[in-house]
């Protein structure tokens, strides 16, 4: 395993990361790239074609939060969705009943992100 880290979570960055990736010999560069978010993976993806990597069959992508963008990408760039209305409205739910229940108790509340496969891990 080959960990890439990057300052932040913009595309800029992504390109940034795609550039180490592919100046790594053949033999040593990772084959999939797991992203934090999907700005990071689509400059990855950006960078990673305009280096003459063939994606998904060089270099599969994958991004996190299923952004519009995601979809539209010149290689459809698969992500993991996590439901933003049922967070939203679940955050709004916890901070209304710890502003208003003086009983309230804090709790951990887990959601089921979900695989969206696209082009770019789909040979």
């Amino acid at each position: 395993m080959v960990e890439v880290t990057t300052t932040g979570l913009t595309v800029a960055e992504g390109r940034e990361a795609g550039q180490r990736l592919a100046g790594m010999p053949a033999g040593r560069r990772p084959t999939a790239a797991f992203c934090a978010n999907d700005l990071t993976a689509l400059g990855l993806l950006q960078q990673a074609t305009g280096s003459g990597l063939r994606v998904p069959d060089e270099l599969a992508i994958v991004g996190y939060d299923d952004i519009d963008f995601a979809g539209a990408a010149a290689v459809p760039l698969t992500s993991v969705r996590q439901p933003r209305q049922e967070l939203g409205r679940t955050a709004a739910e916890l901070v209304l009943d710890e502003a208003t229940n003086p009983e309230h108790t804090h709790r951990q509340v887990l959601f089921t992100p979900e695989l969206v496969a696209r082009a770019s891990t789909l040979g």
